[in-house]
Order: C-alpha cells, then sequence, then structure tokens
C-alpha cells in the first residue's frame, strides 16, 4: 500500500502541540503540584514531576509505545504487540497518517508522561522518589499502554464506539483513578486531616495552572492530529468549557464560603480542562459551556464531599480533579456529541446509547486501573518500602530525600 506523504502544515502544528502538552508537565505541573505543598516537599513534588518525564519516556521507547499503537493479532482486542520495540522499524520516511511515525511517537509520549505525573499528586509528601518511579515504568506498561490501545490503537473501547477526543479516560480517569488506589495504599500523610497542611507558595500554582491551560490547546487541538478545522474547533471548546469552570467555581465559592479563593480559580481550569478533553471535536461550542459548568460542579464534590466520604488522603485531588472531572467529561460527551462534527451523534440527537457507551467504557477502563494498580503496588510493596519513614516525613522530603531545600 502507498504510503502517504507527510502534511508539512499538520507537521508544523503536531510538532508545537508536542511542545505545548511537554510543557503541561515541565513545568507547568510541577509548579501546579509544588505550589500547593508545604515548602520542606516542594522540591521533592517537583521531582516527581521531572522523574516522570524521564522514566515514562524510556518505557515508551522501549516497549509501551508498542503496546498501545501496534496491531496485537489475536489480542487485539486487549494489548498491540511488539513490533515497534525499542522503536524498531521506525525511520524519518515511515509514517502515521500523514505524520512522520517519529512525531506521532513524541506526541503521544507527552500524553503518557503527564498521566503519571498526574498521579504522583496523590501520593507527595509521603512516598520514597524511588518507588514511585518504579511505581510509573511498571505502571505504564501493564495500565496506560492496555487502556490506550483500547480506546486508541484499534482495541474494544474504539471498535465499541466509545469517544475519548484527547484522553478522558485514557490519561485522566486512569490517573484519577491510580492516584487514588496509592493514596489507599500509602495511607495519609502525618497529621492528616487535623493537622496544617497549607500550601507553600499559590503563586506557583497559579503559574503552573495557567502553564496547563495554554498547554491543554496543544493536547486538545493537536489532537486533531493535523492544521484543520478541527483542531480549531478543539481550541474553541476549551477555551469555553475551562472559564465556564472557572466562573463556576468562583461562584460556588461566594455561595458556599463567602469568597473566591485563588486556589479555587486554578482547581476550577483544571477540572474544565479535563472534562472538555474527551468531548473537545465532539460537541458544539454552545455545549462546551454545560461540559465546563458540568466538570467544575462533579470535581468541587469530589475534592470536598467525596474526598470526606472516602476518607483517603487524596493530598492534591488527583482523583477528584482528573477521575471525577474525566468521568462527567466522558459521559457528557455522550450527552453532546454531534455528528456533523465528530462523526458521532450523541443523546441530544437522539442516539441515547451514545450515553450508555461512554458510562462503560469510562468505568471499564476505571475498574481495570484500580484493579491492576492494586496489584502492582501489592507486589512492589513486597519488594521494597513505598513511604518514607516517620522521621524523614517529619524532616521533609527535600533533604532526606534529596539532601536540598528551598531555603
Amino acid at each position: 500500500m502507498e504510503q502517504i506523504a507527510p502534511d508539512s502544515g499538520n507537521v508544523a502544528w503536531i510538532l508545537t502541540s508536542t511542545a505545548l502538552v511537554l510543557l503541561m508537565t515541565l513545568p507547568g505541573l510541577a509548579l501546579f503540584y509544588a505550589g500547593m505543598v508545604r515548602r520542606m516537599n516542594v522540591l521533592s513534588t517537583m521531582m516527581q514531576s521531572y522523574g516522570a518525564a524521564a522514566v515514562v519516556t524510556l518505557v515508551w521507547a522501549v516497549l509501551a509505545y508498542s503496546l498501545a499503537f501496534t496491531d496485537g493479532g489475536a489480542l487485539n482486542s486487549f494489548v498491540g504487540g511488539l513490533d515497534r520495540v525499542f522503536l524498531a522499524g521506525v525511520t524519518p520516511e515511515t509514517v502515521s497518517g500523514d505524520l512522520p511515525e517519529n512525531l506521532f511517537f513524541m506526541f503521544q509520549l507527552t500524553f503518557a508522561i503527564i498521566t503519571v505525573a498526574i498521579i504522583a499528586g496523590a501520593a507527595v509528601e509521603r512516598i520514597r522518589f524511588s518507588a514511585f518511579l518504579i511505581f510509573g515504568a511498571v505502571w505504564m506498561v501493564l495500565v496506560y499502554a492496555p487502556i490506550c490501545h483500547w480506546v486508541w490503537g484499534g482495541g474494544f473501547l474504539g471498535e465499541a464506539g466509545v469517544l475519548d477526543f484527547a484522553g478522558g479516560a485514557v490519561v485522566h480517569i486512569n490517573a484519577g483513578v491510580a492516584g487514588l488506589v496509592l493514596a489507599k495504599f500509602l495511607g495519609p500523610r502525618r497529621g492528616y486531616p487535623g493537622g496544617s497542611m497549607m500550601p507553600d507558595n499559590l503563586v506557583l500554582t497559579l503559574i503552573g495552572a495557567g502553564m496547563l491551560w495554554v498547554g491543554w490547546f496543544g493536547f486538545n487541538g493537536g489532537s486533531a492530529l493535523g492544521a484543520n478545522g478541527g483542531a480549531a474547533h478543539a481550541m474553541v471548546t476549551t477555551q469555553l468549557a475551562t472559564a465556564s469552570a472557572v466562573v463556576t467555581w468562583m461562584a460556588l465559592e461566594w455561595v458556599l464560603r463567602g469568597k473566591a479563593s485563588a486556589l479555587g480559580a486554578a482547581s476550577g481550569a483544571v477540572a474544565g480542562l479535563v472534562a472538555i478533553t474527551p468531548a473537545a471535536g465532539f460537541v458544539p461550542a454552545w455545549a462546551s459551556f454545560f461540559v465546563g459548568i458540568g466538570g467544575a460542579l462533579g470535581a468541587y464534590y469530589g475534592v470536598t464531599g467525596l474526598k470526606r466520604l472516602l476518607k483517603i488522603d487524596d493530598s492534591l485531588d488527583a482523583f477528584g480533579l482528573h477521575g471525577v472531572g474525566g468521568l462527567v467529561g466522558a459521559v457528557l460527551t455522550g450527552v453532546f456529541a454531534v455528528e456533523a462534527i465528530g462523526g458521532a451523534p450523541g443523546a441530544i440527537e437522539g442516539n441515547l446509547m451514545q450515553v450508555w457507551t461512554q458510562t462503560w467504557g469510562a468505568l471499564a477502563a476505571a475498574v481495570y486501573c484500580a484493579v491492576v494498580t492494586t496489584i502492582i503496588l501489592f507486589v512492589q510493596s513486597k519488594l521494597m518500602k513505598l513511604r518514607v519513614e516517620d522521621e524523614e516525613e517529619i524532616k521533609g522530603l527535600d533533604t532526606s530525600l534529596h539532601g536540598e531545600s528551598v531555603n
């Protein structure tokens, strides 16, 4: 079969998008998370994002990319094959669609990196750095790569018609559920919930949230895989949903607390960005208002009422923001999808079954992630310590794990 020559305009846009999505982790998420922890743990928190970027890059090249995006033969419904192990067969001339395969590899790598980095938010201030890196490497192979294949690589969720434009299930539900399991496995931080856990520097958090917002145009706009109307539409829906979520979160705080907080505004932005991710290329612009509002309402409950109900120290709300927000976005994609935009009708066009498809698809990813993450952590805990010693936690992870401090 004749190969499609790379389109220079598409290549330029996905090169840009790849850089934008990497910016979301380094330094975006690193700053967003670092500003919310105590001063003695700022550097260790940022190191988790840096460590994730390095380790995931290597695992993605060695094995995970192949498992996610190649044909798995008889097992293709569940996992890909080994054709691209160590990037075998990938040259400057090989293509994926009308993109150089090297570029497609890099673009998808940035999604994998931020997924593992998000998980760290549930375990900051108490997990060993080495344990987190090993967990991330194994989790990438056993959880992320299969679920990515299910949705985008020819697996059973994509074949069943599950819509996930830029990673509602692959990235956010996946990371949120894994974070929840990790937080439960580690137990709460010393003094939680009664002790003081005040953020050290919300300026860092707001800067990080701003970088996430900007980078998300590469995340969602780039997922059109071309410089086209679909990319532009995804940028519009992303901006509208995020703005709607910020206003909704601030309004909730005004009503319930009497003041709109900076941390709340940043959290609302992330909630809106997460919720619109699966829907960005499938819903009309007007619907993105409702996706953003729904994402903010769901995530607000996730980081307040649901967090108290679960009694789990999900330190930086990986599950509340990403898991809950991703689930809301996945379901609302089934409500508002329009065939003329993304090729699939949703409930507003009479296809009520799309809501069910979105729901069971999201739950299938969540259940698989929860079960396999639990198994990974159980086995890992038998081989090494996952949590720092009490003395190290009291002293702070910056000094006890890295021999450095911000002072």
